[in-house]
């Protein structure tokens, strides 16, 4: 392997397994954040029980968030430093203003509210969960501002050969990342959703016979879920819409990609699935259950537009950015190479069609959730607390989907060039790379990789842990009337 292919891996490895814990963190902090608010307002106990029980679940993937969020800004000095000095410019500013939102509003409130329940006024602590919670919002804005300055560079001006900022506000209001941002903030909301009702169907299962003290909290936590759940996948579809257009006017290699395209069509059709290989040159021969025009709908909102197809679009691109990577040793076996325009075609088809339909999965599943829990009832049926734990990783899968073909179907481009945008201002993977040795990259890979399955064991062990408590491992022992300083009933027995 080149240092190339290792340090995509690297940084494959390392991204998709953080963001396994980002959504659940967002969306759940969220959620959390209006349980107790409903406690204050109602100061109906079950939505304590509720906001200390998932509020615990929360801190175990905050924590797991933080420590593997660390490594993904030092890969840019590691593997990708050709990189980090040709947008370092640009990249910088949002990434500090996160490191400043991350590091000291979601850490200090974080830490007001765990320690604060017996030492704040209610309104005040919950002020401190809200605080916390839309910080984790604000967060991931400035990280998606930055992920789509690559995907649609804009607010640069080129300078001695790199670009550089001229402004900050075109950066933070790109219509790629206003589009982006309520599309994930909705995919985190789905991820909790799932997780909240998968945890609380089995609890609730457990908990079928008899008269349980808890059950309340549980079928709360499923309705909770179901309807999250749903309305965030109604928003998926609409803001996943808008991406599409955007992706049609900005990206139309990575559009073409996305439907294994080959040929330029118009109308141009929807295929639902293929059997047989999509990268192959004749990848129309293979589709099948395909919908006429529906793609040139979700390109550009009418029934008749042109989609372009690979092959079309790779002489365009040919004429604008070269035949061959430059001949630079540097590059290892691609210097003087062909550049190949083509996404990998599989990847990109088959990961559009896991992230729509594993998230029409997770959406499904809360729509059952809230059936079968209808007016009081408690399925009986041992299916019902398997399927709805199996549930909890459709959204995940969908997630990571998503965000492999967002990144990988702007290959061969780490800074894809702007149609409208300025011109120099764009960037191959393979100039991107550090000038390292393959032993160099093995090791950290292999290092890193080693380090977060030990990491994936910890969290597995923990959430199992805290889960398997249920509300009594949260709640503070009932307090002693004989002692008079055992009544704090907020403390929140961390």
């Amino acid at each position: 392997m080149e240092v190339l292919e290792l340090a995509r891996w690297q940084f494959g490895i390392t991204t998709v397994y953080h963001f396994l814990m980002v959504p659940l963190t967002i969306g759940l902090s969220l959620l959390v954040a209006g349980m107790q608010t409903a406690w204050v307002r109602t100061g109906d106990v079950r939505y304590l029980k509720m906001t200390k029980f998932w509020g615990k679940l929360l801190l175990v993937n905050f924590a797991m968030g933080v420590v593997t969020g660390i490594v993904q800004e030092f890969q840019f000095g590691m593997n990708w430093s050709e990189y980090s000095r040709f947008v370092g410019d640009v990249f910088g500013a949002p990434l500090a203003m996160e490191g400043l939102v991350a590091f000291f509003v979601e850490s200090t409130f974080l830490g007001l509210w765990i320690f604060g329940w017996d030492r704040l006024p209610k309104k005040v602590h919950l002020a401190c969960v809200w605080a916390f919670s839309l910080a984790t919002v604000a967060s991931a804005y400035f990280i998606l501002a930055a992920n789509s300055w690559m995907q649609h560079p804009v607010g640069v001006e080129f300078v001695d050969g790199k670009p550089t900022m001229n402004s900050i506000w075109a950066v933070l209001t790109n219509n790629t990342a206003l589009a982006a941002i309520p599309h994930t903030v909705a995919g985190t909301f789905s991820v909790a959703a799932a997780f909240v009702v998968g945890v609380a169907a089995w609890h609730l299962w457990r908990k079928r016979s008899g008269d349980d003290e808890h059950r309340a909290v549980w079928r709360s936590s499923i309705r909770l879920g179901g309807w999250v759940g749903v309305v965030a996948f109604a928003v998926l579809a609409i803001t996943g819409d808008v991406q599409g257009k955007l992706m049609f006017e900005q990206q139309p290699m990575k559009m073409a990609s996305a439907e294994a395209l080959c040929h330029t069509e118009a109308p141009a059709s929807f295929s639902i699935m293929a059997i047989g290989d999509v990268a192959d040159a004749e990848c129309e021969d293979v589709k099948t259950f395909t919908v006429p025009a529906l793609l040139s709908f979700l390109a550009h909102n009418d029934f008749t537009t042109e989609v372009k197809g690979v092959e079309d679009l790779v002489t365009e691109y040919e004429a604008r950015y070269g035949t061959h990577y430059p001949d630079d040793p540097r590059l290892g076996e691609l210097a003087g190479q062909p550049i190949d325009y083509v996404p990998s075609l599989p990847v990109t088809y088959w990961g559009f069609r896991a992230m729509i339909g594993f998230g029409a999965i997770s959406a499904g599943l809360g729509v059952l959730a809230l059936w079968l829990t209808r007016k009081g009832r408690i399925p009986a049926s041992p299916w019902f607390p398997r399927l709805m734990l199996l549930g909890i990783v459709t959204p995940f899968v969908a997630n990571s989907a998503g965000w492999i073909f967002t990144e990988m179907g702007r290959q061969p481009f780490v800074v894809v060039p702007n149609p409208t945008g300025v011109d120099g201002v764009w960037m191959f993977t393979a100039t991107a790379v550090s000038n390292l040795s393959t032993g160099e990259v093995w090791t950290s890979l292999i290092g890193l990789t080693t380090i977060y399955l030990a990491l994936g064991v910890v969290e597995v062990f923990l959430l199992r842990k805290y889960v398997r408590g249920g509300v009594d491992g949260v709640m503070p022992p009932p307090a002693d009337p004989t002692h008079e300083d055992d009544d704090k009933a907020l403390s929140f027995a961390y």
